[in-house]
């Protein structure tokens, strides 16, 4: 299935600006401060909070009911992905906006009202990302161009590694620029993304044919195609601590995120590409799969022995 059909909402409320859709996999502590802090950052605008569960072990369902019975919760059966879990949620959001944003996210007062201030002036553009932070403050890099070809030989890779000042992750990531004015570009990250409704279904939601990641870059691929810009905002703040899910099986996420970038090339880019590059797309992104496994493989290994080693020095063992 490559996009979702009849995502218009089941209820219809024009007086709700911004529908805020939050999909959880396992990571309740996480989704109570993300949804404690949309509280704390007191919108003026008017808001709806929808939290979709993938089928959660940790009584995620029960805190949210429990703790913020305001928001509204749908329960998936199954783990179904970022694609697919989302556009559940969005079959339930009336808001004129629809913005999806991550569990493992702390929301600064005043975004939503600053983004969607900035958005009511922005016609040209159907999609929004805000400045995401590091849990430590610092800067991420959160909206990017389109990957290439030397994206993927530069990018988290030992060529990347060796030449690290190189021009094409210099450019993929935009790291040249401060990232402090608006401006547009390429994609935003899905980890806090807003998109208007009317461009979201025209666009059919999700490609569900991703089950976790480039499902934003795709969205944004697409909303490019159909026309409509997609800006970066820095004057709304939200901080990211990145993978707090995925760093759950970073196995399986490792297959998929290489599983997710051909299915992206295959879908937009292999058209283009020359027929003598085709066949070592598919080899590349599974070296650098398997080179991935296996540097995750060696730091878990180095932090299993500096355990070990705190511990037997705990115990008095030389």
């Amino acid at each position: 299935m490559t996009a979702t059909s009849g995502l218009a909402p089941e209820r219809s409320d024009d007086t709700v600006d911004l529908s805020i859709i939050i999909l959880n996999w396992n990571t309740r502590d996480d989704l109570r401060r993300a949804l404690q802090s949309i509280v704390d950052s007191r919108p003026c605008v008017s808001v709806e909070v929808l939290a979709v569960d993938n089928a959660s072990e940790d009584d995620s369902v029960a805190m949210v009911q429990a703790e913020f019975p305001s928001v509204r919760v749908i329960q998936n059966e199954t783990n179904l992905g970022f694609g697919a879990g989302n556009n559940r949620g969005i079959r339930h959001a009336s808001g004129r906006y629809v913005l999806f944003l991550n569990s493992d996210t702390i929301v600064t007062e005043g975004a939503w009202d600053s983004l969607v201030a900035y958005a009511d002036t922005r016609p040209d553009a159907g999609v929004f990302g805000p400045k995401l932070l590091n849990g430590d403050g610092s800067l991420q890099l959160s909206c990017r161009s389109f990957p290439n070809l030397g994206t993927g030989f530069f990018r988290n890779t030992p060529l990347g590694r060796l030449f690290p000042k190189n021009r094409f992750t210099r450019d993929y990531m935009l790291s040249g620029w401060d990232h402090n004015s608006p401006r547009d570009v390429d994609w935003v990250s899905g980890s806090a993304l807003m998109i208007r409704r009317r461009l979201l279904e025209e666009l059919g939601g999700f490609d569900e044919g991703f089950f976790m990641y480039c499902e934003d870059v795709d969205l944004c691929y697409r909303a490019h195609l159909a026309g409509a810009a997609v800006a970066y905002y820095p004057g709304a703040v939200i901080y990211h601590l990145i993978g707090r899910s995925s760093d759950l099986v970073p196995t399986r996420m490792t297959y998929e995120f290489h599983r997710s970038m051909y299915r992206f090339y295959i879908k937009h880019y292999r058209a283009n590409t020359p027929i003598y590059v085709r066949p070592f797309i598919l080899p590349g992104l599974v070296l650098r799969a398997v080179g991935r496994l296996i540097r995750h493989r060696l730091h878990s290994l180095k932090v299993l022995r500096a355990r070990r080693r705190t511990r037997n020095e705990g115990n008095g063992v030389s």
